[in-house]
């Protein structure tokens, strides 16, 4: 297995769920389907012996198999895993391309680490920053106003930012939650204009560590000495966002892009 992967992107560990649920091989066909039917956060299980992986059991596994059978009779052996240290980008393509939900992580032994789904991948590109993405702001800044910048590094006070976002959506803050739990989360991307702090991206992580109880950040900072009139400061002020706790937390349902089928089937 190939693991010397650029180390600088996100890794498979840093998503991944470590507390796996998992059955042994000697489980019976109708445990295992009773355990399915009493959650609602497991569709399968991987099958492990002293935690190394030896098959995937899955909903579908079991329609057809007598009550008493042991699952080894059933599981699916031949199975995809990944490694810890895989990008995350690289285990998507797996994940996309084999139309699974969970992929196992195992590490070099073949003992099982954790698993990532979808939807830990999903949450993984969503609000990231990068070095590169700061420095293409900083190149937009400087050619709309025709100025140059400079970047640094350092923590922020959380209570000193302007957040320029005036809305944040509740699954994603649950999962930028997590990763601050778990000492996972990105820095921040802050334009310090002459001494106001505008927050540029991380309204999330924000509103995360705030309600962590979390009084400061790591960020990027875009640094201007001489005021600027930038266009998300003046919308900021437009809705009222001074301080974190003017931003307004919504269920993912209420995003623009999101309709019910009742409206769908009303405007046919």
């Amino acid at each position: 297995m190939d693991v010397a992967s650029d180390r600088t992107k996100p890794q498979v560990k840093d998503y991944m769920t470590r507390d796996v649920a998992t059955v042994s091989p000697d489980t019976t066909v109708g445990a295992v389907a009773n355990r399915i039917a009493e959650t609602d956060n497991h569709s399968g299980f991987p099958v492990c012996e002293r935690r190394r992986v030896e098959g995937f059991i899955s909903a579908r596994d079991l329609l057809l198999a007598d009550e008493g059978d042991p699952i080894f009779k059933v599981m699916t052996t031949d199975l995809l895993v990944a490694h810890p240290e895989m990008k995350v980008t690289d285990a998507a393509r797996v994940i996309l391309r084999s139309g699974i939900q969970k992929l196992p992580v195992v590490d070099d032994a073949g003992n099982l680490v954790g698993i990532i789904s979808n939807a830990d991948v999903i949450r993984s590109q969503i609000e990231r920053a990068t070095p590169q993405k700061v420095g293409k702001l900083v190149n937009t800044l400087e050619q709309i106003h025709n100025v140059e910048l400079r970047q640094e590094r350092r923590t922020v006070p959380l209570e000193e930012l302007t957040p320029t976002q005036g809305r944040v959506y509740a699954d994603e803050l649950e999962g930028r939650r997590y990763e601050l739990e778990n000492g996972l989360a990105e820095p921040l991307v802050v334009i310090d204009n002459a001494g106001t702090l505008l927050l540029a991206d991380g309204h999330h992580r924000v509103l995360a560590a705030d309600r962590l109880s979390i009084d400061e950040m790591d960020a990027y900072i875009i640094v201007i000495d001489d005021p600027i009139d930038l266009g998300m400061a003046r919308t900021a002020k437009k809705e009222g966002l001074e301080r974190i706790s003017d931003i307004e937390v919504v269920d993912y349902a209420r995003h623009p892009l999101v309709q019910t089928t009742e409206r769908l089937q009303g405007e046919e």
